[in-house]
């Protein structure tokens, strides 16, 4: 067993005892997961931009890759006019992100959002994973895809087309998807606001179609925007989901992050920092560099350490793209006009 499946395997107890990691052992390699996790936060690096005749709300749900030397970052926008829509930028360094030229893309005449992207190697395209409304359907929200042969050219795009091409009859509610990949089969992750994380899986011929029935995977105090990754090294895995936080007169409930790790995608999930006195993410364990700009800690998206189906990430290295926002912005608003602006969590040394 290689060290830091070791690390993995006792982490539990790590969890329990809440030993404190010290900048040495982190130094070595062991990184949060030994024994907690702890963030510094600084000024947001994308904020909502108006187009012509709309306004801006925010700018939500963040996916992104780094390939061939660029970022590409896909994220919702919620406008006045198109609630619902995903934008496209691409660009080199985080300091210009928010002055990059920016693409709607055109993959639905309706409500479209929340996006996953990866490189599918089996097939050589790119995949977009996010939800659309089909009022054929019960529930009318659904999975779809979208793919491409060139991630560089937002117009490449092929419009959405449902995931699955019957719906599952055991599935009342499903926000979220998220496809992940091991050596066989693809695994398809959702939520469904009621402390349930469920899974569906197809053989790696069959996808991006021919899903298993839905089966819950994970029951516990959890919201939504549960993303799974591969601990890169290892044979082991992460999920990040979000949870709420008891209600503040006012202005709500706010966002934080849970984490669980598992041996098998199709195993058992193990909480890992699934408490709120100790969370993955949370105004308990992050710093502000320079402005307080967020109390929530909101859905995200892990910086991979590739592009590809197994959604790698180096688990000594973790970083968080997220979308934040203070209590006093939020205070009085609707949830669409809530001003979700996107951030990055970096470890503490």
């Amino acid at each position: 067993m290689t060290r830091l499946g070791w690390i993995i395997s006792v982490v539990s107890v790590a969890f329990l005892t809440a030993t404190p990691i010290s900048a040495q052992s982190r130094a070595a390699g062991t990184g949060p997961l030994s024994g907690g996790f702890s963030w510094v936060v600084g000024s947001p690096v994308l904020t909502p931009v108006d187009p012509p005749n709309d306004k801006r709300f925010s700018v939500k749900d963040p996916t992104i890759v780094k390939f061939e030397g660029n970022w590409h970052l896909f994220y919702t926008v919620r406008s006045k006019k198109r609630s619902h829509q995903i934008e496209y930028i691409t660009f080199k360094e985080w300091k210009d992100a928010d002055a990059a030229q920016r693409h709607v893309l055109d993959l639905s005449d309706g409500y479209y959002c929340a996006p996953q992207v990866f490189y599918f190697a089996p097939h050589k395209h790119w995949y977009l994973i996010y939800q659309v409304v089909e009022p054929s359907r019960k529930p009318a929200l659904q999975p779809a895809y979208s793919r491409t042969t060139d991630i560089t050219d937002p117009n490449s795009w092929t419009k959405s087309v449902l995931l699955f091409t019957k719906n599952p009859g055991n599935v009342k509610m499903w926000i979220d998807f998220w496809v992940i990949c091991d050596d066989v089969r693809a695994y398809l992750f959702f939520t469904s606001l009621n402390g349930r994380m469920w899974r569906s899986e197809t053989k790696l011929a069959g996808f991006p179609h021919a899903w298993s029935r839905p089966t819950v995977a994970l029951t516990a105090d959890i919201f939504e925007a549960s993303h799974t990754y591969s601990l890169k090294g290892s044979d082991k895995y992460l999920t990040i989901i979000e949870a709420e936080a008891p209600p503040v007169p006012g202005i709500g409930r706010r966002r934080y992050y849970k984490a669980y790790s598992a041996d098998r995608l199709d195993g058992f999930w193990q909480p890992l920092a699934a408490t709120r006195e100790k969370p993955f993410a949370s105004p308990v364990n992050v710093k502000d560099e320079g402005e307080h700009w967020t109390d929530s800690f909101s859905h995200g998206e892990l910086l991979r350490s590739g592009y590809d189906q197994t959604l790698q990430v180096k688990p000594a290295q973790l970083g968080l793209l997220f979308q934040g926002v203070t209590d006093e912005k939020k205070r009085g608003k609707k949830y669409g006009e809530i001003p979700w602006r996107l951030g990055i969590l970096e470890p503490i040394e």
